[in-house]
């Protein structure tokens, strides 16, 4: 059966945009505003605390510990012992190695860790990231180091085929840190997917989305009453069922218009009895008729 988180990660097509080696000592910070890429940290050594926008307690990273924020959110990583509010960002030198050096050069780094940068090729990420977690906390787990190692080589050599070896090695990346959390406490896709009821009713719609779908029909996949089925799947997921099945409709129409499949294929592949009635719900949705979209309008 169809993986719907698999199946999220292929069409955000996660590109590499650039990875580093970072070590601080001192006191020292770092901000980034909101509309910076997605990223992730791997800690190499040491402790250091990570506030992100939007999520109310700071986060104590350590040795071992991965991170990753799908979203372009505001961040600020600091020493334990943070500078005061309103203090400057700490100057940073580049090393002989190639690697980074924050706040005082004095002595060894107390803190090392693993910046990678990234971003989604998906006309439709913006939906996509909202279905995921504002961020993916996993500690000590041996497999995602690898992962984040060899994505690390993969950008700083110049091979054959390094963007199609890094945009496979992301999407590895992404769906081990997802499914590597044992919970979702946010709305989103992963919450739903940790709820084995929702599970099924997701699964057979990733599975079938071009068949006309009813919340009772789902209900049933998930062994809940129609009332109560629609209930769990809008505060797990964050959308009403229907809802949902017609955002995801629209991320697969992009996808296959942009492969220069006709309007009429489409139509079929995303459960519309007619092109017309696709075109009228696709200009509806993203603004632009199917075709001019088609063309990059």
């Amino acid at each position: 059966m169809t993986d719907p988180l698999a199946e999220i990660v292929t069409h955000l097509r996660p590109a590499a945009r650039f990875a580093k080696v970072v070590g601080a000592a001192g006191r020292w910070q770092i901000t980034r505003d909101g509309d910076g890429q997605p990223f992730y940290l791997l800690i190499l050594g040491g402790e250091c605390r990570l506030t992100l926008t939007g999520v109310s307690e700071p986060i104590v990273l350590t040795e071992g510990d991965f991170i990753l924020v799908p979203g372009a959110r505001g961040a600020r990583l600091t020493s334990l012992e943070a500078p005061p509010a309103g203090a400057p960002d700490a100057p940073h030198t580049v090393l002989p190695d190639g690697a980074f050096r924050v706040g005082s050069t004095d002595g060894p780094a107390q803190v090392q860790w693993l910046l990678g940068y990234f971003a989604f090729g998906s006309p439709d990420a913006a939906l996509l990231v909202a279905l995921l977690p504002d961020f993916v906390l996993v500690r000590s787990q041996p497999r995602l180091t690898t992962l984040v190692q060899l994505v690390i080589d993969e950008t700083r050599d110049e091979r054959p085929a390094r963007d199609v070896v890094l945009s496979r090695l992301l999407e590895v990346l992404l769906v081990e840190a997802l499914r590597s959390t044992a919970t979702a406490t946010a709305p989103g896709l992963l919450r739903g997917l940790s709820d084995g009821r929702l599970a099924s009713a997701l699964r057979a719609l990733h599975q079938d989305p071009a068949r006309a779908w009813t919340v009772a029909e789902l209900a049933a996949k998930a062994a809940l009453s129609r009332s109560a089925f629609f209930a769990r799947f809008a505060a797990a997921v964050g959308l009403a069922p229907m809802d949902y099945l017609k955002a995801w409709r629209m991320a697969l129409a992009k996808s296959l218009l942009r492969q220069n499949h006709s309007v009429t294929v489409v139509a079929g592949r995303v459960g519309y009895g007619s092109a017309s009635a696709f075109s009228t719900a696709f200009t509806r949705h993203v603004g632009t008729p199917p075709a001019r979209y088609a063309e990059g309008g």
